[in-house]
């Protein structure tokens, strides 16, 4: 999908939607000036109807889907794959995965690897992840007992925090912001800091945060909701067209070129390349994805509106009845580790090991004996810091040695205990690996969470932050979406364009600082499967210090075309590199033999 993201900072899943909503209203535009034609009537309503109540979910496994065919090829699919390639080699700015494999781990005995992917969930009947799913060898499946007395029954391939007892699950969630006023309106709404208890002035100011943030988002969803409207039915008419004068069946991103090419009007050339760039930089194929896409990204709009930011919807309360206040709370969920919308957390986890020998398919950055776990945790809205926690002690106490977090959030009114849960995976010597987020924003000046440092100031040893880098060693190598920071992104990994799993054994694109975390925890999980003794510090050290520096001019994101050296935007200055990672924790081990 896309460069900018579609939610919040908390939405797992980002699409190049509106980055598209921009180039086609500059189409739009365009179109107007060069033909004089009549302005586009307004939207009948701006709003549609929501559906009846879409937190009520029943388990994925109570409606049968038929399996397609099986996927592409190794070869069909490495195409698409172009972060496994070597920035040397292929002259492309990836991992160097295929080399590395090929070259440094030849002869070299690989130790098995627990990553846990706390996410939306992930469809573990998938072909190419089945195998690799981890299976809780306490665990005897459908016996209703908890057979390893962790406090979890039937956690055959990991948890659910956002299920009911019952076998319903939490599809939509509302936004931290919104339950923050939720929670606060009612005590400080229309009062001044005059009037506020000194104890309570701390909730008073993020109260008035949450707030500002909330006003805003509103707003912004209620213009857009109807803007996409609009644009679906001009990149309708536009594909059409084009099918027509190119007697082609889809407009794919050449036809789409060669249009703007040979397009009379500058105006209209010039918006005709922008949306071929965007498509382009998304993974977009044609305009018949663009308008899938475009599809899916309405829905969640109105969905945000209907639901994430109405400060009476509560989900929760009804589906998984736990005390959300309670952070020590740990006896709550189910076993569902798919959930309604694993989209997310299926692309993820392919990403970091889909099975790289079954000849079918993408080829995951880590090899078997890795295995994934599967922690439910995040949902269409605001992850839930007391899950969030929970997710990550889970993880923990079952064996994960890396644990990903392709998510985030604006607010965190419970980040005391998601701090002593990142306390407790060092002490255990387990890596975090954690998405920037997608708001093109300088972190050392905008806040997001989980953040890259604890309340006391101080840095976690065991977690990295990742920003997302694109496909070519130019100006648009920090993806325009990703958010950066010298002192808090760790290094940057590819995140434009990834070609991973998708739900119903299909495959597909995914943009965003969602899929650079999994590119990096997979490069985790291959040095520690190749040097088990690396601790999670060391992995930390070593990913950072391997990476490949560029000070190539780039385009900062969200600084409306200022240009800066990329080794500014990240404490490495370079993006994730698991060749030159592989040979330095080689020389490493080779020196202590010595």
């Amino acid at each position: 999908m896309l460069s900018l993201p579609s939610y919040p900072t908390t939405r797992p899943r980002l699409t190049l939607a509106a980055a598209l909503l921009l180039a086609a209203t500059s189409c739009r535009v365009a179109q107007t000036s060069a033909t004089n034609s009549a302005k586009t009537a307004p939207v009948a309503a701006a709003v549609a109807a929501a559906p009846a109540d879409p937190a009520v979910v029943v388990p994925n496994a109570a409606v049968p889907v038929p399996t397609p065919p099986a996927g592409p090829t190794v070869a069909e699919a490495a195409q698409n794959q172009w972060y496994l390639r070597d920035p040397k080699l292929d002259n492309t700015p990836g991992t160097g995965t295929t080399r590395t494999y090929a070259e440094l781990l030849k002869g070299r005995t690989p130790s098995p690897v627990l990553v846990a992917v706390i996410d939306s969930g992930i469809d573990t009947a998938h072909v190419d992840l089945k195998s690799i799913i981890w299976r809780n060898p306490g665990e005897i499946p459908g016996n209703g007992l908890d057979d390893d007395h962790n406090g979890y029954v039937d956690d055959v391939h990991g948890w659910n925090f956002l299920g009911g007892k019952d076998g319903r699950n939490i599809s939509v969630e509302t936004l931290e912001s919104t339950r923050v006023v939720a929670k606060y309106g009612p005590r400080f709404a229309g009062k001044t800091s005059a009037q506020i208890k000194p104890a309570e002035r701390a909730d008073y100011r993020m109260y008035l945060r949450a707030k500002k943030a909330y006003d805003a988002k509103r707003q912004e969803l209620t213009g857009e909701v109807g803007q996409f409207d609009q644009t679906k039915g001009f990149i309708t008419q536009l594909s059409a067209a084009i099918k027509e004068k190119a007697g082609v069946a889809k407009v794919d991103t050449t036809t789409l070129r060669v249009a703007a090419a040979n397009m009379p009007s500058a105006d209209l050339k010039g918006a005709l390349l922008s949306l071929y760039q965007n498509m382009k930089q998304g993974g977009i194929g044609d305009t018949d994805a663009l308008l899938a896409e475009l599809d899916t990204e309405m829905k969640d709009q109105r969905e945000q509106l209907d639901y994430s930011l109405n400060t009476k919807f509560n989900a929760r309360a009804e589906i998984v009845g736990d005390n959300p206040d309670d952070v020590n709370q740990r006896d709550y969920g189910n076993n569902d580790v798919t959930g309604p919308d694993a989209l997310h957390g299926t692309h993820v986890a392919g990403i970091i090991a889909a099975v790289r020998d079954n000849g079918i398919g993408v080829q995951g950055i880590a090899a078997t004996p890795v295995r994934v776990m599967s922690v439910r945790a995040v949902p269409n809205g605001d992850e839930r810091d007391k899950d969030v926690a929970n997710a990550i002690r889970y993880a923990v106490d079952n064996g994960a040695q890396i644990i990903n977090m392709s998510f985030g959030k604006e607010f965190s009114p419970q980040r005391a205990a998601v701090e002593a849960a990142y306390k407790y995976a060092a002490s255990k010597n387990v890596l975090l690996v954690h998405a920037a987020g997608n708001e093109d924003d300088n972190l050392d000046v905008t806040a997001h969470y989980p953040a890259a440092f604890y309340l006391n100031g101080t840095v976690p040893p065991n977690l990295l932050t990742i920003g997302a880098s694109g496909p070519q060693d130019d100006e648009n190598l920090p993806a325009s979406f990703s958010n950066y920071s010298k002192k808090q992104v760790d290094v940057f990994a590819p995140g434009v364009g990834i070609f991973s799993t998708l739900p119903n054994n299909k495959y597909g694109m995914e943009s965003g600082t969602s899929m650079a975390s999994p590119v990096t925890a997979g490069v985790a999980a291959v040095l520690k499967s190749y040097f088990p003794s690396l601790t999670a510090v060391d992995l930390k050290r070593i990913i950072r210090q391997s990476a490949q520096v560029h000070h190539t001019q780039v385009l900062v994101p969200g600084e409306n075309g200022k240009k800066a050296d990329f080794s500014t935007l990240s404490i490495s200055g370079g993006v994730v590199d698991l060749y030159e990672a592989v040979r330095l924790a080689a020389q490493e081990a080779d020196a202590k033999k010595q």
